[in-house]
């Protein structure tokens, strides 16, 4: 994000009033030095003053005015955005804009061209005083192709509005760059939950569009918490449709992740952190911000595997403090609102933030060391069998916004995770246990920090000038080409053995019996051989298990049925054969199902095996 140039306004501030205060106390007016530098200084940005009222929701509309004074040629196209940062998905926010209406100081209309899907261009910008348009929320509003993420969209209901800034409001062409000020007009009974700052006047300030873009507003009927962790105030706010989830419960489900965050990290590098959570009807996922995370899940009544369930999803969002915050390329600080721009480094900000949710837990004893492992399991089961393992994290990341991009793109929550865990095996092997992902990542942060981005193009290189050669090997098998994880190499250095596929320890009671359907139903396809001792045949039609009558003649009922058997027992099977009901005692037939992706500590591992994984399991 840009904050460049509200640190600099800031600064500069500070410099003149501190002067004309020292020129007041002495009594001399400043020299005519100082004039003349105060003469050449910049023009101040116009601040656009934005008034969005949610008092009228009719039409699933989003009703905006916005109040401008002094457009120039340069200034006359007015752009929605066509994307947004870490969504990675085509929006055209122009495809939801209903309405588009200029107008000068006396009220009079002044033409508007709409010359693209996302743009709109004022005939005599220099006339403008007032623009006005209205926007479908994106959540009930039906879309041919590309239809946009839930948590990254708008929602305006009766009782609550989800505002994300992409998906309402745009900017003038050439004052992307210009602070904003927002206020919103609402129902007096709604709360309000934003990491933006309210002034005395009711406006909430963003210093740049893209500064908006991050600070997502969620308001209506909320409930709220509130707590510290370290030196950083953490607010949450919770919109839950039939209340059966509170911001308390939240809270004290993530409290503990949160702590661990804190000590994984030393020091969080924001102030103050706001969670969003919008529980309804759909799941549908979370979204990163700088001084926040979104949040549009399914409501459910609250469970600890419910809270457990929110926290993991609130550890990845929470690590983005970290990235894309503090380090990030000049693609993230100048986001490309109008033409969409990846970034090859998504293994950083998603791959490596996903693993750190999960590690960080492990460190500090909320996940045992089973569950970690468990989690690498089902990590790899997905990228094995969900996506094309032809696809490197590289062609991922910059294919994201294409078709074939986002078939592939969930796959950095897995594979992204993965190749960042070796990674840390790798960095810990190669500093003798003394420097892992972590202690980069924090010297990373240290070196670029929040105004200052890396280089889309040499980050590779830099990333191994900060750590090892062997690092550029890494880098170019398993980021850059999709070369297949060495899983079973690397765990090993840390004493855990790997095997894809395993036999399980426990036998595995079923019927038996293979089914298929024949005119509505369900007759005996194939069985083992023991059951026709017992008097089974083929084409037996299946009526009821154990006495319990198929609901529906179909594969999943009786797979539904049968799953309920155990070992070294009978059950009854209710035929009709030749037009006679018959009821057959079976007896329960056994197998053992091989586990698939096993992560499990070795008995054999060796004394230095142990060593390192003493330094993988801990902050260093």
């Amino acid at each position: 994000m840009n904050f460049r140039l509200y640190a600099l306004c800031a600064a500069l501030l500070l410099v003149c009033c501190t002067h004309s205060l020292l020129a007041q106390r002495s009594g001399k007016s400043a020299p005519k030095s100082a004039t003349k530098e105060a003469q050449k200084s910049p023009k101040p940005l116009q601040t656009l003053l934005y008034e969005i009222n949610l008092n009228d929701r009719s039409d699933d509309t989003f009703k905006v005015r916005l109040l401008v004074n002094g457009l120039t040629a340069a200034n006359a196209v007015y752009q929605f955005a066509a994307t947004a940062p870490g969504t990675y998905q085509i929006m055209d926010i122009g495809r939801f804009v209903r309405k588009f209406q200029a107008f000068d100081e006396k009220g009079k209309e002044i033409p508007c061209d709409h010359i693209s899907v996302n743009q709109w261009k004022i005939k005599q910008p220099e006339k403008v005083t007032e623009l006005r348009f209205a926007v479908a929320e994106t959540f009930d509003t039906p879309v041919n192709r590309d239809e946009i993420f839930r948590m990254c969209g708008s929602s305006l209901e009766d009782d609550h509005a989800l505002f994300n800034t992409h998906t309402v409001l745009g900017f003038p062409s050439g004052m992307q760059s210009n602070p904003l000020k927002i206020k919103f007009l609402y129902p007096q009974v709604w709360k309000i939950g934003t990491p933006l700052e309210r002034d005395s006047a009711g406006y909430y300030f963003a210093p740049t569009y893209d500064f908006a873009v991050d600070s997502p507003v969620l308001l209506g009927r909320l409930t709220t918490a509130r707590t510290m962790v370290k030196s950083t105030a953490v607010e949450l706010y919770t919109y839950s449709k039939t209340d059966q989830v509170s911001s308390d419960q939240l809270l004290g489900a993530m409290k503990n992740m949160l702590q661990s965050a804190g000590e994984f990290l030393r020091e969080l590098p924001v102030q103050r952190y706001t969670f969003l959570f919008h529980l309804e009807d759909v799941p549908a996922g979370a979204w990163e911000h700088s001084y926040s995370s979104e949040y549009v899940l399914e409501e459910r009544p609250y469970s600890a595997e419910y809270g457990q369930y929110i926290t993991d999803i609130a550890a990845h969002e929470f690590f983005h403090v970290i990235t894309p915050l503090n380090i990030h390329s000049e693609i993230i600080e100048r986001f490309n609102f109008v033409n969409p721009t990846a970034s090859e480094h998504l293994w950083l900000y998603e791959g490596t933030t996903e693993w750190a949710a999960h590690i960080m837990q492990l460190r500090s004893g909320l996940k045992t060391l089973d569950q970690y492992l468990n989690d690498l399991s089902q990590k790899t089961l997905v990228d094995n069998n969900y996506f094309d393992r032809a696809y490197s994290l590289s062609k991922l990341s910059l294919t994201c916004y294409s078709d074939s991009g986002q078939k592939q793109y969930g796959n950095i929550y897995y594979r992204g995770a993965l190749v960042a865990g070796l990674l840390d095996i790798r960095l810990l092997e190669l500093s003798g246990g003394k420097r892992g992902l972590r202690e980069v990542i924090q010297d990373l942060m240290k070196k670029y920090g929040a105004s200052r981005s890396f280089s889309e193009k040499d980050f590779f290189r830099e990333f191994v000038n900060m750590t090892y050669p062997e690092i550029a090997d890494f880098f170019d098998l398993y980021v850059k080409k999709a070369t297949p994880l060495p899983l079973r190499e690397y765990y090993a250095k840390i004493g855990i053995a790997y095997a894809e596929r395993k036999p399980s320890d426990t036998l595995q009671a079923e019927s038996g019996i293979k089914t298929r359907l024949r005119e509505g139903k369900l007759i005996v396809a194939d069985f083992r051989e023991n059951l026709a001792e017992h008097g089974l045949k083929l084409d037996d039609e299946i009526r009821a298990v154990n006495g319990q009558k198929l609901s529906t003649p179909d594969n999943k009922t009786f797979a539904t049925l049968t799953a309920k058997f155990q070992p070294s027992t009978t059950f009854t099977l209710t035929v009709i054969r030749g037009g006679t009901e018959l009821t057959l005692t079976l007896p329960t037939q056994t197998r053992r199902e091989d586990r698939l992706y096993v992560f499990e500590l070795s008995p054999q591992a060796y004394h230095r095996q142990v060593l390192l994984r003493s330094a993988w399991l801990k902050n260093l």
